[in-house]
């Protein structure tokens, strides 16, 4: 089967969850022998795990401009040269990942609704790259956000299409009311030009059914790993809390090292250490000096990882005891999580969103989401050895059993053979 992923690029300088999900998709379905093409939008995808072969898309500077001074389509060709340029679009990688929609509604509800000048001047370029070039079997659309592409694809090409959810809530609903409101109303009814609806979690499920209505039949696909890339990972000596995710304020971080720093001042856990992975961008600079600041009187016991790729997510795992990753909102899955039960690696999570699912019994839940509660929580994994190898033992079996990459690819194909028997 060749399948087509479209998905958003973030700029390879911090942990995004929905590109790492689509790259687990990608790289399950080949080596399960399909052929898979990964289209970007918005910024360029470079890390070569992704095997990027199609040109950009929807370029983010470009796409910006275009709605902000020419809204019907008539942007100079010069302009869109310049502001497709890669200076442009790498200024625009160093400043992208922003948590807040503010300013940039126009553009989300062009994306989903699919109607105004700007979006169709961008998209009959994607859409004659994919009829004359590719020519797949399924297309995949990494998120609902995205949604006015599959009404287009369905009214110009004969082509399945599924398309995933996961967090839209996030950014939908940080807009102002009046606009998250068309937002999920437009979804909602741009679902029936999509084949196939999917998302990584039950709890997700039940949010999206929230947010667009029950009459969405969606599947259930859990995110997998390769597990002989983990299979020799062993705790190192002294304990050490990992988080690995995006270093900002929304993903906990301040959270955790306030946890870390009771932590150390009770001495319950000898030795005890902090490492922090993940990457952020230039947002996040601040919030991260202070957080180095709070934590300067244990500056031997902390780690702070400055760069992120792709490539430092085995060795990270493998270099500690656990993870926490005390997320301030109600997180879909925490693909973090779920890699880190590939290594062996148990979890430490509070009880909200998806994560008394994807935890199950593979580490602590804990409640409230404050510091005094995580450090409890982290003592109790960490203070009993025999408690904690059968934690490890859990992971261990979460991660073959339910986030496996070979189970993965295999349900993702059931979902693509369905779309062919509607």
């Amino acid at each position: 089967m060749k399948v087509l992923f479209i998905i958003p690029g973030a700029g390879d300088q911090f942990y995004c969850g929905n590109c790492f999900r689509d790259n687990l998709y990608a790289s399950a379905l080949r080596e399960a022998g399909h052929e898979v093409i990964i289209s970007p939008l918005y910024l360029p995808i470079k890390h070569e795990s992704f095997q990027i072969n199609s040109p950009l898309f929807f370029p983010a500077t470009t796409y910006y401009m275009a709605h902000k001074f020419f809204k019907k389509g008539n942007m100079p060709k010069w302009i869109e040269k310049l502001t497709g340029s890669e200076m442009m679009l790498n200024v625009a990688a160093s400043k992208s990942g922003t948590t807040s929609p503010k300013g940039l509604e126009a553009m989300t509800l062009s994306m989903i609704n699919g109607e105004d000048a700007t979006f169709h001047a961008e998209i009959n370029k994607l859409t004659e790259w994919i009829k004359n070039q590719e020519k797949p079997d399924i297309i995949h659309i990494s998120s609902s956000l995205l949604i006015g592409i599959a009404k287009h694809l369905h009214n110009h090409l004969q082509i399945p299409i599924v398309c995933s959810l996961q967090d839209e809530e996030v950014w939908i609903d940080n807009m102002d009311e009046t606009y998250a409101k068309i937002a999920w109303q437009q979804i909602s009814e741009n679902t029936r030009f999509v084949n196939k609806l999917i998302t990584t979690s039950a709890y997700y499920k039940t949010i999206a059914h929230q947010k667009i209505g029950t009459d969405h039949n969606i599947e259930v696909v859990y995110p997998g790993f390769d597990q002989n890339k983990y299979e020799k990972a062993i705790p190192p000596n002294d304990p050490v809390i990992g988080f690995f995710y995006r270093m900002n304020e929304i993903n906990g971080l301040h959270i955790l090292v306030d946890a870390f720093i009771k932590l150390k001042e009770q001495n319950s856990i000898p030795n005890l250490k902090l490492k922090m992975g993940g990457g952020y961008n230039d947002q996040d600079r601040h919030f991260i000096r202070s957080l180095k600041n709070q934590l300067a009187p244990y500056i031997n016991d902390v780690e702070f990882c400055e760069n992120y790729s792709l490539d430092e997510h085995k060795g990270f795992y493998e270099s500690i005891s656990i993870i926490s990753v005390p997320i301030t909102f109600d997180e879909g899955i925490g693909l973090y999580l779920c890699e880190a039960f590939s290594a062996g690696v148990p979890v430490v999570e509070p009880s909200t969103g998806s994560f008394p699912e994807v935890v199950d019994n593979a580490g602590v839940l804990y409640q409230p989401n404050t510091a005094d509660a995580l450090a409890e929580a982290i003592s109790k994994a960490l203070s009993d050895k025999e408690y904690y190898n059968q934690l490890r033992d859990n992971a261990k079996k979460l991660a073959s059993t339910r986030y496996n990459s070979t189970v993965m690819a295999g349900k993702l194909l059931e979902v693509y053979n369905q779309c062919y028997n509607q």
